[in-house]
């Protein structure tokens, strides 16, 4: 299959995970990560966003929550008790919880897509069930961190049946090495690796 015909407008979704303020934005609740971001990821995915939603790419923002009193959140993994002793938490209606101001939201078009639980978009959200409504057979993924979320769910969309791409340069790890590791001996198995540009291109007039 062409690139092309892989990422067509027609089938393909954007999905931004867990980019928002709270985790890579100024009020990170994680500063390594929120450090290793300011190197570039920001205009990445702002640049990765334009391309789709020009190209009429729906984008999906993978957002992690947690409700004021806890209810309902994971517990059994050392990082979400990370994220409850943090001084930022991911309250709904906060701007901890909205996308990062280089991605925006563009209110007529972009799907906000919530989480209280578990380690990725794919996580008991309604994603899988929307995108098949769509008759989307490729995501794109991008966002953070290749440490947790990136892989969980990409190895949740594969097993789902969907096609994934993941762009390079619009994700990233804690240490970036490690990124690049598993970029290269776990994910170049599973999906498609491209840059930014490249699926700029393939969404850009023809």
């Amino acid at each position: 299959m062409e690139f092309e015909d892989l990422v067509d407008p027609s089938h393909t979704v954007l999905l931004l995970v867990e980019c928002q303020n709270g985790l890579i934005g100024p009020e990170s609740s994680l500063p390594a990560l929120a450090e290793a971001a300011a190197g570039g990821l920001g205009p990445a995915l702002g640049e990765l966003a334009a391309a789709a939603r020009a190209a009429g790419v729906r984008v999906v923002h993978g957002l992690a929550m947690v409700r004021p009193d806890g209810w309902g959140a994971s517990g059994n993994a050392r990082l979400f008790g990370a994220a409850r002793n943090a001084g930022v938490q991911q309250h709904p209606g906060t701007r901890a919880t909205e996308p990062i101001d280089e991605v925006g939201y563009a209110a007529e078009s972009d799907v906000l897509l919530p989480r209280f639980h578990g380690l990725a978009p794919t996580s008991g959200t309604e994603l899988d069930r929307l995108l098949r409504n769509e008759r989307v057979t490729t995501v794109v993924v991008a966002g953070v961190s290749l440490n947790i979320a990136i892989p969980n769910t990409v190895f949740d969309l594969v097993n789902a049946g969907y096609q994934v791409v993941v762009p390079a340069d619009a994700v990233l790890a804690v240490p970036p090495e490690y990124g690049d590791a598993v970029l290269e001996h776990t994910l170049s198995l599973v999906a498609t690796l491209v840059d930014v540009a490249a699926l700029a291109s393939a969404w850009g007039p023809s």
